[in-house]
């Protein structure tokens, strides 16, 4: 398979981690044209974390699913890690989504028949990565989210503070630079909020990894190193919000 990125021994790429220059994407619902993103554009660095805030149906999901590989726009720019993504075929697109951008969601999203060991271990699978090591991996990311005596679980046996972090354990299975963090407190109560907050930020700043955290949640919001805030499917100038 062609290299999607520069091999080591090849410059680094340079610039912001991810731009997205006037993205537009609308759906079509009962022959009614819905235009959900109106010409959004964002940079973030290498390492920062970004929080993305604003009323339900101002877009801010369907940007991040365009961000994270899992919808496409309809036009604009789109350029990750040095990467124009708008030129990659879809095999090309899956391959950079499994091993440079982790993904919590606000539902855990969990394969309810496997034991947390086996949920970490999904991206390290898709990605080839050898049974003994992925095993290795997986338990030291659970045992860092404090987990350890929790690997053969299964998600109906744990908490929902449990099984979030088990999927932030996932997330970060790969060591992705940017990780997408749609609502990841909003099922979850104050104490096992802030603990998932602790730990998501704790490891993306030890691990130079970037975070977009889309909330309601003031609190997590203020946590992150820069707001921004979208209306009506468009991101604010700064001077608005």
């Amino acid at each position: 398979m062609e290299a999607l990125f520069a091999p080591e021994e090849q410059e680094a790429p340079t610039g912001p981690l991810l731009r997205v220059h006037d993205l537009r994407r609308s759906f079509t619902v009962s022959g009614t044209r819905i235009d959900v993103l109106k010409g959004c554009s964002l940079e973030v660095a290498r390492g920062e974390v970004v929080a993305v805030v604003g009323q339900s149906g101002s877009g801010k999901s369907t940007l991040l699913n365009i961000i994270g590989l899992l919808d496409s726009a309809d036009s604009g720019e789109h350029v990750f890690d040095g990467v124009d993504v708008t030129r990659l075929r879809e095999g090309q697109r899956a391959r950079l989504r499994n091993e440079r951008i982790g993904f919590v969601f606000q539902q855990f999203h969990l394969l309810e028949r496997r034991s947390a060991l086996a949920n970490v271990s999904v991206p390290l699978v898709l990605a080839g990565v050898p049974l003994v090591r992925r095993r290795a991996i997986a338990r030291e990311l659970l045992e860092s989210v404090g987990l350890g005596d929790r690997l053969s679980s299964q998600p109906h046996q744990l908490s929902g503070g449990e099984q979030q972090r088990v999927a932030l354990a996932r997330a970060l299975s790969l060591n992705p630079a940017l990780i997408l963090a749609d609502e990841p407190t909003g099922a979850l109560d104050k104490a096992s909020s802030t603990m998932i907050m602790d730990q998501l930020l704790d490891h993306a700043r030890s691990r130079n990894t970037a975070v977009i955290v889309v909330t309601h949640d003031p609190e997590v919001a203020a946590r992150a190193d820069r707001t921004v805030t979208m209306s009506e499917g468009r991101i604010l100038p700064a001077e608005e919000e």
